[in-house]
């Protein structure tokens, strides 16, 4: 029987920080050596109680040398909380002392508004003893006299509101309407202002953006993780904790829940809006996130032929998904386009419109999943590549999420191979250790995903590396900062207070990576019969912060002209805003998923064999002519 290890793997949330320590280790030591801020102002004795983190009942992955304090349910001491085996640990908000930089902002786009939740003011005649009728039949009659609204129903939170608000407005109140078909609140006098939610369900992070329905303005976004990384850091592992746990997947759905709530009542409070006034949310996500939102199984989801329970849009009470808002508001789910291919991508195709276009886009959403849509208004294609988390940090060494003291850019000088760096909580760029210093926390901490294909491209650039990705240690003649690790070599990037190096296991990570989403778009491009696409369109937190050359660089998007590959931002968030703030965009957005082809990446043929081939680091740039370069200071 094997021994186990002597030491365990431990990842922090939510900066995605993570080490290998030898069993006994105390979290707290663990995090301090990761550069992990957490408040220990009694230091590590037990007694101030301030460094609470939470962690997965799970006694084979951690253990308490004493009883603790009386701590709320889930939390544990982590100074007195030892490593037992893997564990990912979370450290509470309120213990958190810097913030990951939750990339999911607004973008600006024109929308037309046309929201499905509106107000009438009406003037509801007084009852009289002559008609049996009740308040909430003499309003719908009012509704359809005063503003030719045929057909309406009541709901139940309107009839509760009903006749106190007549009476406080003297007969005369604010009625809102959903969908032209349902009186869903009722106000006394006149209140117009009413606001939604729009919701972005992705597997790492939660991004939400508030809305006024009348104008269509942002007036506050916000993130969170996904606290469901505890259970598993990709898609597959979470379904396969649900498979080895049967009926666990409700604890998945409470956890996503909950964030959900937290971060609507957050959204209220930064933009100054009663939640009461908060009337629809609409909600995007990938199939697992999705089903496990609504509270389904998503098992189906884990294996052949990857069946959804639903794809339809589905429309229930905002108050099942966790968020206290006005009682009678409703959320809107996105239809999902098959098995691998969600809501989230439904909505990238909403924001994107590419089937309006005459153009063949290639739109890539950049995540845990590469979503993929190819095609025009004549055909429109779409697939999932399984990328795994690597672009965002995890699976790389000193890899980390986009927090203060994360290297987000890079250049390495191909003559003496020293690079220039730029942290995240520091403006200009700098290889001054002094600089360095003034990040906040403990100065550079690791390195996030845009860093870490920086990183790889400029070594490839210089190189460091060869097109098999192999880290080349005939380049230590060169530089002492190439380095021997074992059979292998490796890259020190950063050689402060945490040492900061590039693995060849890394690079292996991202290559695989890159591979599976390449080898989709050109699955994609096989089935369409093109060799080349017009424009290439990288949405997604990471697909917005990368550096687009380096994406052609490495060969994570097919060869195309520099200037026809372009940022979306959030894409899938923007869809979601179109959604809240447009009704007819559901009804476009639900006919066209039915016109799209779905391409099931895992039982194409192909698949494999291009795979193969977009291991290798791209040797043939034909559309740049010269491997192309950045100053050390743009």
């Amino acid at each position: 029987m094997a021994r186990p290890s002597s030491d365990a793997s431990v990842i922090f949330l939510p900066s995605g920080r993570r080490g290998r320590f030898a069993r006994g280790t105390t979290l707290l030591n663990a995090a301090q050596s990761l550069g992990v801020e957490i408040d220990a102002a009694c230091g590590g004795q037990g007694i101030c109680g301030n460094c609470q983190v939470v962690v997965a009942d799970d006694a084979e992955g951690q253990h308490d040398d004493k009883p603790a304090l009386n701590l709320p349910a889930g939390r544990r001491l982590s100074c007195l909380a030892r490593v037992a085996g893997d564990l990912v640990v979370e450290i509470p908000e309120d213990g958190q002392q810097q913030c990951q930089s939750i990339r999911k902002n607004a973008v600006v786009t024109d929308i037309e508004i046309l929201p499905v939740v509106e107000v009438f003011v009406v003037a509801v005649p007084e009852p009289d003893l002559q008609s049996p009728e009740g308040d909430a039949q003499r309003l719908c009659r009012a509704l359809e006299k005063q503003h030719q609204l045929a057909g309406l129903r009541s709901g139940l939170h309107a009839q509760r509101q009903l006749q106190a608000a007549l009476l406080k407005g003297g007969r005369q109140v604010t009625a809102v309407v959903r969908d032209m078909a349902e009186i869903i609140d009722v106000r006394a006098g006149c209140q117009e202002q009413l606001y939604g939610i729009a919701i972005d369900v992705g597997s790492t992070t939660v991004a939400a953006h508030l809305c006024d329905l009348a104008s269509g303005e942002t007036l506050a976004s916000g993130g969170s993780m996904n606290p469901q990384i505890r259970f598993g850091e990709d898609l597959m592992s979470r379904v396969s904790h649900i498979m080895t746990n049967p009926g666990s997947e409700s604890e998945l759905t409470e956890a996503i829940r909950r964030t959900l709530g937290e971060l609507v009542a957050q959204l209220a409070k930064q933009g100054g809006v009663p939640e009461d006034d908060i009337v629809e949310i609409t909600v995007v996500g990938n199939p697992i996130m999705h089903h496990l939102l609504l509270g389904i199984s998503p098992i189906e989801l884990g294996r052949a032929p990857f069946t959804l329970a639903n794809s339809d849009s589905t429309t229930l009470p905002a108050s099942e998904l966790g968020c206290a808002i006005n009682p009678g508001a409703y959320a809107y789910v996105l239809p999902c386009i098959a098995g691998h291919i969600g809501a989230d991508a439904a909505a990238v195709c909403l924001a994107e419109a590419p089937f309006d276009r005459d153009e063949i886009s290639l739109i890539v959403d950049v995540g845990t999943n590469a979503e993929l849509l190819l095609g025009n208004r004549q055909r429109l294609l779409a697939a999932s590549s399984p990328t795994g988390p690597a672009f965002e940090g995890a699976q790389i060494s000193a890899g980390q999420r986009a927090v203060p003291g994360a290297i987000e850019r890079v250049r390495i000088d191909p003559e003496t191979l020293e690079p220039t760096i730029k942290v995240i909580g520091c403006d200009p760029w700098s290889d001054d250790p002094a600089f360095l210093q003034l990040v906040p926390g403990n100065g550079v901490t690791g390195i996030c995903g845009s860093g870490i294909i920086e990183a790889i491209g400029e070594m490839y650039l210089a190189g460091i590396i060869d097109s098999s990705g192999r880290i080349l240690g005939d380049q230590a003649e060169r530089s002492n900062r190439i380095e021997a690790d074992g059979y292998t070599y490796s890259y020190c990037l950063h050689d402060g207070k945490q040492r900061i190096s590039i693995l060849q296991s890394d690079v292996r990570a991202i290559q695989l990576a890159k591979a599976s989403m390449c080898a989709g778009a050109r699955l994609l491009m096989r089935r369409y019969g093109v060799e080349t696409v017009d424009r290439i369109r990288l949405a997604g937190a990471f697909g917005s912060q990368i550096d687009v050359r380096y994406a052609l660089i490495l060969g994570m998007i097919p060869a195309c002209p520099e200037k026809s590959v372009t940022s979306a931002g959030n894409a899938a968030g923007t869809g979601a805003r179109i959604a809240l703030l447009n009704r007819a965009s559901r009804s476009l957005i639900e006919a066209q998923v039915l016109e799209v082809e779905k391409i099931e990446t895992a039982a194409e043929r192909d698949f494999q064999d291009l795979f193969v081939d977009a291991m290798a680091l791209p040797t043939d740039h034909g559309f740049f002519g010269e491997l192309p370069r950045r100053n050390f200071v743009g």
